[in-house]
Protein backbone atom coordinates (compact mmCIF):
# COMPACT_ATOMS: atom_id res chain seq x y z
CA UNK A 1 0.00 0.00 0.00
CA UNK A 2 1.51 3.62 -0.86
CA UNK A 3 2.02 6.22 1.86
CA UNK A 4 -0.89 8.08 0.82
CA UNK A 5 -3.27 5.33 1.83
CA UNK A 6 -4.05 3.83 -2.43
CA UNK A 7 -4.61 0.30 -2.06
CA UNK A 8 -3.94 -0.74 -5.36
CA UNK A 9 -5.94 -4.56 -4.78
CA UNK A 10 -8.98 -2.94 -3.68
CA UNK A 11 -10.02 -2.89 -7.36
CA UNK A 12 -9.96 -6.50 -7.67
CA UNK A 13 -12.35 -7.16 -4.47
CA UNK A 14 -15.63 -7.74 -4.56
CA UNK A 15 -17.34 -5.68 -1.45
CA UNK A 16 -20.53 -6.42 -2.50
CA UNK A 17 -19.79 -10.25 -1.99
CA UNK A 18 -18.08 -9.70 1.09
CA UNK A 19 -20.93 -8.47 2.41
CA UNK A 20 -23.74 -11.05 0.58
CA UNK A 21 -25.58 -8.64 -1.07
CA UNK A 22 -26.33 -7.30 -4.39
CA UNK A 23 -24.46 -4.77 -6.11
CA UNK A 24 -27.86 -2.66 -6.50
CA UNK A 25 -28.64 -3.74 -2.62
CA UNK A 26 -30.03 -0.40 -0.80
CA UNK A 27 -27.75 1.31 2.04
CA UNK A 28 -30.17 -0.20 4.29
CA UNK A 29 -29.60 -3.04 3.14
CA UNK A 30 -25.88 -2.78 2.95
CA UNK A 31 -25.70 -1.88 6.97
CA UNK A 32 -28.09 -4.74 8.15
CA UNK A 33 -25.54 -6.96 6.20
CA UNK A 34 -22.69 -5.63 8.00
CA UNK A 35 -24.03 -4.98 11.17
CA UNK A 36 -25.07 -8.87 11.22
CA UNK A 37 -21.90 -9.96 9.85
CA UNK A 38 -19.69 -7.92 12.44
CA UNK A 39 -21.72 -9.32 14.99
CA UNK A 40 -21.48 -13.14 14.47
CA UNK A 41 -17.96 -12.38 13.76
CA UNK A 42 -16.38 -10.16 16.21
CA UNK A 43 -12.98 -10.92 17.91
CA UNK A 44 -14.49 -10.44 21.24
CA UNK A 45 -16.82 -12.98 21.17
CA UNK A 46 -14.44 -15.10 19.50
CA UNK A 47 -11.10 -14.67 21.39
CA UNK A 48 -8.69 -17.03 19.52
CA UNK A 49 -10.54 -17.87 16.45
CA UNK A 50 -8.40 -16.60 13.66
CA UNK A 51 -10.41 -17.31 11.11
CA UNK A 52 -13.71 -15.17 12.26
CA UNK A 53 -11.49 -12.49 13.30
CA UNK A 54 -10.15 -12.37 9.41
CA UNK A 55 -13.83 -12.36 8.56
CA UNK A 56 -14.71 -9.18 10.81
CA UNK A 57 -11.45 -7.30 9.26
CA UNK A 58 -13.08 -7.81 5.66
CA UNK A 59 -16.53 -7.04 6.39
CA UNK A 60 -15.20 -3.89 8.34
CA UNK A 61 -13.05 -3.05 5.19
CA UNK A 62 -15.88 -3.95 2.36
CA UNK A 63 -18.37 -1.88 4.82
CA UNK A 64 -16.34 1.68 5.20
CA UNK A 65 -16.38 1.52 1.21
CA UNK A 66 -19.75 0.42 -0.47
CA UNK A 67 -21.08 1.66 3.26
CA UNK A 68 -20.24 5.11 2.21
CA UNK A 69 -22.44 6.44 -1.08
CA UNK A 70 -19.45 8.68 -2.27
CA UNK A 71 -16.73 6.08 -1.93
CA UNK A 72 -19.53 3.70 -2.99
CA UNK A 73 -19.99 5.45 -6.32
CA UNK A 74 -16.37 5.82 -7.12
CA UNK A 75 -15.97 2.29 -6.00
CA UNK A 76 -18.19 1.15 -8.64
CA UNK A 77 -16.57 2.70 -11.44
CA UNK A 78 -13.46 1.24 -10.49
CA UNK A 79 -14.73 -2.20 -10.72
CA UNK A 80 -16.61 -0.68 -14.15
CA UNK A 81 -12.94 0.23 -15.53
CA UNK A 82 -11.13 -2.69 -14.42
CA UNK A 83 -13.62 -5.24 -15.55
CA UNK A 84 -14.09 -3.71 -18.68
CA UNK A 85 -10.45 -4.73 -20.55
CA UNK A 86 -8.04 -7.00 -19.42
CA UNK A 87 -6.84 -4.97 -15.72
CA UNK A 88 -4.19 -2.49 -15.14
CA UNK A 89 -0.59 -3.23 -15.71
CA UNK A 90 1.36 -2.50 -12.62
CA UNK A 91 -0.10 -3.90 -9.67
CA UNK A 92 -3.66 -3.81 -10.36
CA UNK A 93 -3.71 -7.24 -12.67
CA UNK A 94 -1.66 -8.47 -15.58
CA UNK A 95 -3.31 -7.39 -18.83
CA UNK A 96 -1.95 -7.43 -21.70
CA UNK A 97 0.87 -5.71 -22.73
CA UNK A 98 0.23 -4.37 -26.67
CA UNK A 99 -2.12 -1.36 -27.49
CA UNK A 100 -5.40 -1.06 -25.90
CA UNK A 101 -4.42 -4.25 -23.34
CA UNK A 102 -4.48 -3.05 -19.66
CA UNK A 103 -4.25 0.64 -17.97
CA UNK A 104 -1.11 2.09 -16.94
CA UNK A 105 -1.39 3.45 -13.73
CA UNK A 106 1.21 6.52 -14.13
CA UNK A 107 -0.95 7.41 -17.67
CA UNK A 108 -3.93 7.40 -15.54
CA UNK A 109 -2.85 10.00 -12.33
CA UNK A 110 -0.96 11.91 -15.01
CA UNK A 111 -4.15 12.54 -16.91
CA UNK A 112 -5.12 15.55 -15.00
CA UNK A 113 -1.26 17.28 -15.58
CA UNK A 114 -2.78 16.78 -19.32
CA UNK A 115 -5.96 18.31 -19.03
CA UNK A 116 -7.91 15.02 -18.67
CA UNK A 117 -9.74 15.83 -15.83
CA UNK A 118 -9.02 14.07 -12.78
CA UNK A 119 -9.21 10.27 -12.57
CA UNK A 120 -6.40 10.90 -10.45
CA UNK A 121 -8.44 12.66 -8.54
CA UNK A 122 -10.82 9.86 -7.89
CA UNK A 123 -8.79 7.34 -6.54
CA UNK A 124 -7.30 10.21 -4.19
CA UNK A 125 -11.01 10.49 -3.23
CA UNK A 126 -11.68 7.06 -2.71
CA UNK A 127 -8.21 5.85 -0.90
CA UNK A 128 -7.75 8.97 1.23
CA UNK A 129 -4.74 10.53 -1.10
CA UNK A 130 -5.65 14.20 -0.90
CA UNK A 131 -2.37 15.49 -2.41
CA UNK A 132 -2.11 17.19 -5.69
CA UNK A 133 -1.58 15.06 -8.72
CA UNK A 134 -0.52 17.13 -11.67
CA UNK A 135 -0.06 20.23 -12.76
CA UNK A 136 -3.45 21.59 -11.80
CA UNK A 137 -4.10 25.13 -10.10
CA UNK A 138 -2.67 24.65 -6.36
CA UNK A 139 -5.54 23.24 -4.05
CA UNK A 140 -6.97 26.23 -1.49
CA UNK A 141 -4.91 24.72 2.15
CA UNK A 142 -5.80 25.99 5.64
CA UNK A 143 -4.06 27.99 7.38
CA UNK A 144 -2.11 26.48 10.99
CA UNK A 145 -3.69 26.87 14.22
CA UNK A 146 -2.10 29.05 16.78
CA UNK A 147 -1.94 28.87 20.07
CA UNK A 148 -1.25 31.91 23.01
CA UNK A 149 -2.16 32.58 26.67
CA UNK A 150 -3.73 35.82 28.19
CA UNK A 151 -3.78 36.51 31.69
CA UNK A 152 -6.88 38.63 32.80
CA UNK A 153 -8.36 39.77 36.41
CA UNK A 154 -10.57 37.95 38.49
CA UNK A 155 -13.48 40.36 37.49
CA UNK A 156 -13.07 40.33 33.75
CA UNK A 157 -13.22 36.34 34.07
CA UNK A 158 -16.39 37.16 35.92
CA UNK A 159 -18.08 39.60 33.24
CA UNK A 160 -16.23 38.76 30.44
CA UNK A 161 -13.89 41.15 28.43
CA UNK A 162 -12.40 42.28 24.92
CA UNK A 163 -8.41 42.04 25.08
CA UNK A 164 -5.49 42.79 22.41
CA UNK A 165 -3.45 39.96 21.03
CA UNK A 166 -0.34 39.93 19.63
CA UNK A 167 0.51 36.92 17.52
CA UNK A 168 2.98 35.83 15.40
CA UNK A 169 2.52 33.34 12.63
CA UNK A 170 3.70 31.22 9.71
CA UNK A 171 2.83 33.07 6.25
CA UNK A 172 3.73 33.79 2.92
CA UNK A 173 6.97 35.26 2.76
CA UNK A 174 6.32 39.26 2.22
CA UNK A 175 9.38 40.06 0.35
CA UNK A 176 8.79 37.46 -2.73
CA UNK A 177 4.75 36.42 -1.81
CA UNK A 178 5.45 32.51 -1.14
CA UNK A 179 7.25 32.15 -4.45
CA UNK A 180 10.32 31.53 -3.11
CA UNK A 181 12.41 33.76 -5.55
CA UNK A 182 14.44 36.63 -5.45
CA UNK A 183 11.78 39.57 -6.20
CA UNK A 184 12.32 40.67 -9.41
CA UNK A 185 13.64 37.70 -10.90
CA UNK A 186 11.68 35.71 -13.78
CA UNK A 187 11.08 32.02 -12.95
CA UNK A 188 11.29 29.13 -15.55
CA UNK A 189 9.37 25.66 -15.56
CA UNK A 190 11.11 23.38 -13.24
CA UNK A 191 13.29 20.47 -15.14
CA UNK A 192 13.27 17.63 -12.76
CA UNK A 193 9.29 17.75 -13.19
CA UNK A 194 8.70 19.33 -16.26
CA UNK A 195 6.26 21.70 -14.99
CA UNK A 196 4.11 18.81 -13.70
CA UNK A 197 4.38 19.76 -10.03
CA UNK A 198 5.41 16.19 -8.73
CA UNK A 199 7.47 12.75 -10.15
CA UNK A 200 6.78 9.46 -10.40
CA UNK A 201 8.18 7.13 -7.30
CA UNK A 202 8.31 3.47 -7.21
CA UNK A 203 6.75 1.98 -4.36
CA UNK A 204 7.52 -2.00 -5.18
CA UNK A 205 7.19 -3.83 -8.16
CA UNK A 206 5.80 -2.37 -11.15
CA UNK A 207 3.38 -0.19 -9.22
CA UNK A 208 4.32 3.60 -9.25
CA UNK A 209 2.77 6.40 -7.41
CA UNK A 210 3.56 10.25 -7.56
CA UNK A 211 5.05 12.36 -5.24
CA UNK A 212 5.91 16.34 -4.87
CA UNK A 213 8.60 17.01 -6.92
CA UNK A 214 11.80 17.97 -4.26
CA UNK A 215 13.05 20.39 -6.74
CA UNK A 216 9.61 23.20 -7.03
CA UNK A 217 7.84 22.03 -4.14
CA UNK A 218 5.13 21.09 -6.08
CA UNK A 219 5.27 25.14 -7.40
CA UNK A 220 6.17 23.80 -10.83
CA UNK A 221 8.48 26.88 -11.37
CA UNK A 222 12.14 27.64 -9.54
CA UNK A 223 13.99 30.77 -9.55
CA UNK A 224 18.23 30.69 -10.47
CA UNK A 225 18.17 32.88 -7.29
CA UNK A 226 16.32 32.09 -3.98
CA UNK A 227 14.53 35.23 -2.36
CA UNK A 228 17.88 36.54 0.19
CA UNK A 229 14.52 37.17 2.89
CA UNK A 230 13.38 33.52 3.46
CA UNK A 231 16.32 31.52 1.41
CA UNK A 232 13.68 29.99 -0.78
CA UNK A 233 11.54 28.10 1.53
CA UNK A 234 8.64 30.83 0.21
CA UNK A 235 7.75 31.34 4.13
CA UNK A 236 7.73 34.05 6.49
CA UNK A 237 6.00 35.32 9.99
CA UNK A 238 3.72 37.60 10.34
CA UNK A 239 3.07 39.32 13.31
CA UNK A 240 -0.30 41.11 13.77
CA UNK A 241 -2.70 42.48 16.54
CA UNK A 242 -6.18 41.07 17.19
CA UNK A 243 -9.14 41.31 19.10
CA UNK A 244 -10.18 39.15 21.31
CA UNK A 245 -13.80 38.28 23.07
CA UNK A 246 -12.75 36.31 26.50
CA UNK A 247 -16.66 34.86 27.16
CA UNK A 248 -17.71 35.73 30.80
CA UNK A 249 -17.71 32.84 33.69
CA UNK A 250 -14.25 31.80 31.58
CA UNK A 251 -12.31 29.83 34.00
CA UNK A 252 -8.69 29.70 35.45
CA UNK A 253 -7.09 27.21 32.66
CA UNK A 254 -10.05 26.98 30.60
CA UNK A 255 -8.69 26.89 26.65
CA UNK A 256 -10.95 29.24 24.31
CA UNK A 257 -11.35 28.56 20.68
CA UNK A 258 -11.56 31.32 18.39
CA UNK A 259 -12.40 30.48 14.88
CA UNK A 260 -10.78 31.57 11.64
CA UNK A 261 -8.49 33.70 13.99
CA UNK A 262 -5.25 31.69 13.29
CA UNK A 263 -2.41 31.60 10.33
CA UNK A 264 -4.19 32.70 7.01
CA UNK A 265 -4.67 30.03 4.63
CA UNK A 266 -3.04 29.63 1.09
CA UNK A 267 -4.11 29.83 -2.34
CA UNK A 268 -7.72 31.02 -1.15
CA UNK A 269 -8.13 28.91 1.65
CA UNK A 270 -9.66 29.29 5.48
CA UNK A 271 -7.84 30.70 8.02
CA UNK A 272 -7.14 28.44 10.84
CA UNK A 273 -7.91 28.68 14.70
CA UNK A 274 -7.12 30.56 17.32
CA UNK A 275 -6.69 28.66 20.76
CA UNK A 276 -6.13 31.09 24.00
CA UNK A 277 -5.79 29.50 27.09
CA UNK A 278 -7.12 31.90 30.23
CA UNK A 279 -5.11 32.33 33.13
CA UNK A 280 -6.90 34.16 35.70
CA UNK A 281 -5.71 36.35 38.06
CA UNK A 282 -6.50 36.20 41.87
CA UNK A 283 -9.27 38.42 44.19
CA UNK A 284 -7.88 40.07 47.34
CA UNK A 285 -11.38 38.58 48.89
CA UNK A 286 -13.02 36.07 46.83
CA UNK A 287 -12.39 32.83 45.34
CA UNK A 288 -13.86 30.42 43.07
CA UNK A 289 -15.27 26.87 42.87
CA UNK A 290 -17.34 25.89 39.67
CA UNK A 291 -19.42 28.43 38.51
CA UNK A 292 -20.01 29.80 42.91
CA UNK A 293 -18.01 32.29 44.62
CA UNK A 294 -16.61 31.87 47.99
CA UNK A 295 -15.81 34.64 50.97
CA UNK A 296 -14.79 34.22 54.49
CA UNK A 297 -16.80 36.44 56.51
CA UNK A 298 -14.78 37.11 60.17
CA UNK A 299 -17.74 37.47 62.95
CA UNK A 300 -17.67 38.03 66.51
CA UNK A 301 -17.85 35.29 69.29
CA UNK A 302 -21.16 37.54 70.34
CA UNK A 303 -22.12 37.54 67.03
CA UNK A 304 -21.92 33.84 66.56
CA UNK A 305 -23.22 32.97 69.91
CA UNK A 306 -26.76 35.50 70.27
CA UNK A 307 -27.18 35.49 66.23
CA UNK A 308 -26.93 38.56 64.27
CA UNK A 309 -27.76 40.41 60.55
CA UNK A 310 -24.34 41.22 58.71
CA UNK A 311 -23.85 42.95 55.39
CA UNK A 312 -21.23 41.07 53.34
CA UNK A 313 -19.96 42.23 49.59
CA UNK A 314 -21.28 40.86 46.30
CA UNK A 315 -19.04 41.20 43.62
CA UNK A 316 -19.63 44.29 41.43
CA UNK A 317 -23.03 44.35 43.03
CA UNK A 318 -24.90 45.89 46.50
CA UNK A 319 -24.01 44.26 49.54
CA UNK A 320 -26.60 41.80 51.05
CA UNK A 321 -27.77 41.32 54.53
CA UNK A 322 -26.91 37.47 56.01
CA UNK A 323 -28.73 36.73 58.96
CA UNK A 324 -26.65 34.52 61.38
CA UNK A 325 -29.42 32.31 63.91
CA UNK A 326 -28.15 32.05 67.67
CA UNK A 327 -24.88 29.89 68.41
CA UNK A 328 -23.91 29.91 64.79
CA UNK A 329 -20.91 27.37 64.33
CA UNK A 330 -17.27 28.39 63.53
CA UNK A 331 -17.02 27.70 59.64
CA UNK A 332 -20.33 27.63 58.78
CA UNK A 333 -21.41 28.12 55.29
CA UNK A 334 -24.17 30.46 53.86
CA UNK A 335 -25.59 30.47 50.68
CA UNK A 336 -26.32 33.80 49.08
CA UNK A 337 -28.26 32.42 45.94
CA UNK A 338 -27.56 34.46 41.88
CA UNK A 339 -24.25 35.99 43.40
CA UNK A 340 -21.49 33.81 41.41
CA UNK A 341 -20.23 33.53 37.80
CA UNK A 342 -22.14 33.76 34.85
CA UNK A 343 -22.90 29.67 33.82
CA UNK A 344 -23.56 28.66 30.35
CA UNK A 345 -27.14 28.50 30.39
CA UNK A 346 -27.24 32.10 31.15
CA UNK A 347 -28.21 31.93 34.83
CA UNK A 348 -25.08 32.45 37.39
CA UNK A 349 -23.69 30.66 40.04
CA UNK A 350 -24.37 31.80 44.21
CA UNK A 351 -21.66 32.99 46.76
CA UNK A 352 -20.88 31.01 49.10
CA UNK A 353 -20.17 32.96 52.64
CA UNK A 354 -18.08 30.99 54.97
CA UNK A 355 -17.93 32.72 58.61
CA UNK A 356 -14.68 32.72 61.15
CA UNK A 357 -14.99 33.43 64.58
CA UNK A 358 -12.76 36.12 65.22
CA UNK A 359 -10.90 36.13 68.55
CA UNK A 360 -9.27 39.20 69.63
CA UNK A 361 -5.53 39.64 70.74
CA UNK A 362 -5.96 42.10 73.00
CA UNK A 363 -8.80 43.08 75.51
CA UNK A 364 -9.59 46.18 77.06
CA UNK A 365 -10.20 46.19 80.66
CA UNK A 366 -14.30 46.07 80.01
CA UNK A 367 -13.76 43.07 77.67
CA UNK A 368 -11.84 41.03 79.89
CA UNK A 369 -14.53 41.32 82.51
CA UNK A 370 -17.12 40.30 80.48
CA UNK A 371 -14.81 37.11 79.02
CA UNK A 372 -13.93 36.40 82.88
CA UNK A 373 -17.61 36.31 83.96
CA UNK A 374 -18.67 34.32 80.82
CA UNK A 375 -15.84 31.93 81.97
CA UNK A 376 -17.37 31.40 85.46
CA UNK A 377 -21.03 31.13 84.47
CA UNK A 378 -20.12 28.28 82.11
CA UNK A 379 -17.40 26.67 84.26
CA UNK A 380 -20.00 23.73 85.24
CA UNK A 381 -20.30 22.51 81.62
CA UNK A 382 -16.64 21.93 80.75
CA UNK A 383 -16.53 21.30 76.74
CA UNK A 384 -13.63 18.43 76.86
CA UNK A 385 -15.25 16.19 79.28
CA UNK A 386 -16.76 14.16 76.58
CA UNK A 387 -13.27 13.43 75.04
CA UNK A 388 -11.60 11.70 78.49
CA UNK A 389 -15.03 9.65 78.54
CA UNK A 390 -14.77 8.46 74.83
CA UNK A 391 -10.88 8.04 75.38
Amino acid sequence: MAEDGFRADWAQKDFYRVLGVKKDASAADIKKAYRRLAKENHPDSHPGDTAKHDTFKAVAEAYDVVGDPDKRTKYDELRALYGSGGGFRGGFGQGPAGAGGGFNLDDLLGDRARGGGGFGDMFGDLFGGGGRRGGGAPRPTKGSDVETTATIAFTDAIDGVTISLRLTSDSACPACSGTGGKPGTRPHVCQECEGAGYVVAGVGGAFSMNETCPGCGGRQLVYDEKCPTCSGSGRGTSARTIQARIPAGVKDGQRIRLRGKGAPGENGGPAGDLYVSVKVSGHRIFGRKDDNLTLDVPISFDEAALGAEIKIPTLGGAPVTLRLPAGTPNGRTFRVRGKGALKADGTRGDLLATVEVHVPAVLDDAARQAVEAYREATVSKPLRAGLFEEA
